[in-house]
């Protein structure tokens, strides 16, 4: 980490094309340390591609991503011990059960005392009794829990989550804002992408609106309430059409 950089998600001019196709162009967002970001958009406006790039899970065609001082780019395997991520593919090993899925993570991350912690995120999560189940057999809402276990387990700074409720009930989807910033008595980085305003105001307490590839609105918490947020994203999102 960079001493006196107060940000800890850089990204400059980020760009990423798919063929001729944009789904980001040059997007410049800067999150500072401890910040929860709430990254809202219509469907296409680039929210999966601008986690997916921050993550290190896509090559960026044009810019950079610095994460805690960092140049992804350039320092990839360093950078990735310093990320949680949460996509819509929960990246798990269906044919495994979640109890091994989750400590082939923590292998993987040389995480201490590996089955104390998967006991500790597991409870945290509500998976109580689920761990020697195949994870294929679990329902979207339950393979969303052991998601969301194993980005907390190696303890990262910061989370990059793309729709992390998906699937959850009411009951899980109470729970995850407290587990998100304050597990492990860290307050994280978070960039969360969701169709939900309420949510992601309720979480975040800085807010972005992409349409089109294109960051087209940024904003503290306290600058909007929800009528006013969505009339922000309901004009932004009618002029992009």
């Amino acid at each position: 980490m960079t001493s006196g950089n107060p940000w800890a998600i850089e990204a400059q001019g980020l760009t990423k094309l798919f063929g001729p196709r944009p789904a980001l162009l040059g997007v410049d967002l800067r999150v500072p340390r401890g910040a929860f970001l709430s990254v809202f958009g219509p469907n296409g406006a680039g929210k999966s591609t601008l986690i997916r790039s921050l993550a290190t899970i896509m090559r960026p065609t044009a810019g950079k991503v610095m994460l805690e001082g960092l140049d992804a780019a350039r320092h990839g395997g360093e950078v990735r011990r310093l990320l949680g991520v949460v996509t819509h593919q929960t990246l798990l090993y269906p044919d495994l059960t979640a109890q091994e899925n989750l400590e082939f993570y923590a292998r993987m991350y040389d995480v201490p005392r590996r089955r104390e912690r998967i006991a500790y995120l597991a409870d945290l999560v509500g998976l109580e009794g689920r761990l020697d189940q195949v994870v294929g057999t679990l329902s979207r809402g339950l393979q969303q829990r052991v998601a969301l276990a194993r980005a907390l387990l190696h303890d990262p700074p910061i989370l990059l989550l793309d729709e992390p409720e998906t699937g959850l009930d009411p009951q899980a989807q109470g729970m995850l804002g407290d587990l998100l910033r304050r597990v492990d008595g860290q307050e994280r980085t978070v960039v969360m992408a969701t169709h939900s305003l309420e949510r992601g105001l309720e979480l975040g307490d800085r807010l972005a609106i992409l349409v089109r590839g294109r960051l087209a609105y940024e904003s503290t918490k306290e600058a909007l309430n929800l009528e006013a947020l969505r009339s922000t994203y309901r004009h932004l999102a009618a002029a992009g059409e």
